[in-house]
């Protein structure tokens, strides 16, 4: 089956509602914006009564051997109480990190046309057997529960 853009299009929000599901069934209190102008796909709102920002991006099961933890072309700027959830469908992986960790580990474009934007690709491959595997560098973010956004400071 090909994929049609407009199915490509709607997997971003897919996932989005997927993590926030997640979130949802570990008892966070989750806000939906109804837009995203501003890079915010969701507020946590922490146990203590802070609040925390989310940006949520995902990878599908579609992408090219070798990418599936890949994450390119975005444009961020540190930012307080602000925090990656990043999916990779194909590899069933969550990792997250604050704005402050992913400014420190996200290579910043040096040209071409995403130029000033930022990459991290969490995960390498071995062609031999066909699998992609995390990246020990990144193995810390790896997560399988929200705990980091609702116990942690940002780092800020």
């Amino acid at each position: 089956m090909s994929t049609t853009f407009r199915n490509s299009a709607a997997f971003g929000k897919r996932m989005e509602f997927y993590v926030v599901g997640l979130m949802l069934k570990e008892g966070l209190d989750v806000y939906l914006p109804l837009v995203d102008d501003d890079a915010i796909d969701a507020v946590v709102k922490k146990p203590d009564g802070s609040y925390v920002e989310i940006q949520i991006k995902a990878r599908s099961n579609d992408v090219k051997f070798g990418s599936a933890g890949l994450f390119a072309g975005l444009k961020h700027e540190e930012r307080a109480n602000y925090w990656f959830v990043f999916y990779s469908q194909r590899m069933d992986t969550i990792w997250i990190m604050s704005s402050n960790e992913f400014i420190k580990e996200a290579r910043q474009n040096k040209s071409g046309v995403n130029k000033g934007k930022r990459t991290i690709k969490f995960n390498g491959r071995n062609s031999k057997l066909q699998l992609e595997h995390i990246l020990p560098q990144y193995q810390k973010y790896a997560a399988t529960d929200f705990s980091r956004i609702q116990l942690e400071n940002s780092g800020e």
